[in-house]
């Protein structure tokens, strides 16, 4: 998939802000963004506090400034106006199948194991979702407040559920454990000192330290999948390493959402729209084939079955073969 990539974003904080006057904040963010993006240049997507509402705001600046010409440069749209089905779900459903792949590669399968989900939002959701469909139990939501413990693991029943209290504005995991008389709140408290056999950080960097990685690996983890960016620390990271512990770096595992967005851009060019099934398999592809990639540096340059060290590598090529090709170098 020929796309690059960046960073940007915002100060602006939503909270306690009017629907107007975050409208409106979107749309001036896109006046001045607008002379440095389009299809054929920089296409941008949401991320943190940006969902398909502002998406939806900040496109509708763009179409204005450009009087009403049709271009992909968003992705993460409304299906109805130009996006692709499978967008929401994407990373969650993404960092699954690498966790899949993953775990198959070491002669394990995913159906039967218990799983850790931190976060509440669209990643832990739908990372949730893929996990039960696979035959997986999940056992915990989480949130700044603390975390959510199913015992026995949420039913789809109970997902269904938890994820309805976080549509919400505001909602909040404990709300859920109020309604659950099978769930137990863990105030304060992140998910990583339960036991399980594997862990998908999906809320936010840094949010497993030495101190989680530790308990982690105590209690039994056989594999750490991040959905989030960057959610472990070195020392976190060190420790899984250490113990043999399978460890999909994000820069690998969340690449679901940019690999639906290459999609997207994909439908756009061509004016047509695919069926979720064509997207969701899509997707399974090139999750699996990242994950081959990663093991297949790592393996070729003396790292084993280190899949960070696979992704650095397999990364690291990818841009230095084409700045040498291109004579940047």
């Amino acid at each position: 998939m020929s796309l690059g990539s960046g960073k940007g974003g915002s100060d602006f904080n939503p909270k306690g802000k009017s629907e107007a006057e975050i409208m409106r904040f979107c749309q001036s963010f896109m006046t001045a963004l607008a002379p440095h993006i389009g299809p054929n240049r920089d296409v941008p997507a949401g991320d943190i506090g940006v969902g398909a509402k502002e998406i939806g705001y900040m496109y509708g600046q763009y179409k204005r400034l450009k009087q009403g010409e049709f271009e992909g440069v968003l992705t993460g749209k409304d299906p109805a106006w130009g996006g692709s089905l499978i967008r929401p779900e994407a990373t969650g459903y993404g960092c699954v199948y690498f966790a899949r792949a993953a775990l198959e590669a070491h002669g394990q399968h995913i159906a039967g194991k218990r799983a850790l989900v931190s976060g509440s939002g669209n990643v832990a959701q739908f990372t949730a979702k893929k996990l039960l469909a696979l035959g997986a139990k999940v056992l915990t939501f989480s949130d700044s407040e603390g975390t959510v413990h199913e015992p026995d693991g949420f039913t789809e029943e109970q997902l269904a559920q938890l994820v309805a209290v976080k549509q919400k504005r505001g909602g909040r995991v404990s709300e859920y454990a109020r309604l659950s008389p099978t769930a137990v709140f863990l105030d304060g408290e992140r998910p990583w000192s339960i036991a399980a056999d594997i862990a998908f950080p999906s809320a936010t960097q840094n949010e497993i330290d030495d101190a989680d990685g530790a308990a982690l690996v105590a209690n039994g983890v056989v594999g750490v999948f991040e959905g989030a960016n960057m959610p472990s620390t070195p020392e976190a990271i060190a420790r899984f390493e250490e113990r043999g512990v399978i460890f999909g770096p994000a820069k690998a595992s969340n690449a679901g959402g940019v690999a639906v967005s290459g999609m997207e851009m994909a439908q756009n060019a061509q004016r047509v729209s695919w069926d979720a099934e064509t997207v969701d398999r899509e997707l399974q592809a090139v999750m699996t084939r990242i994950h081959g990639e990663c093991h297949a540096a790592a393996v070729e340059y003396g790292f084993g079955g280190n899949l960070k060290a696979g992704a650095n590598i397999a990364g690291f090529k990818r841009v230095a073969d084409a700045l040498r090709d291109q004579g940047a170098v």
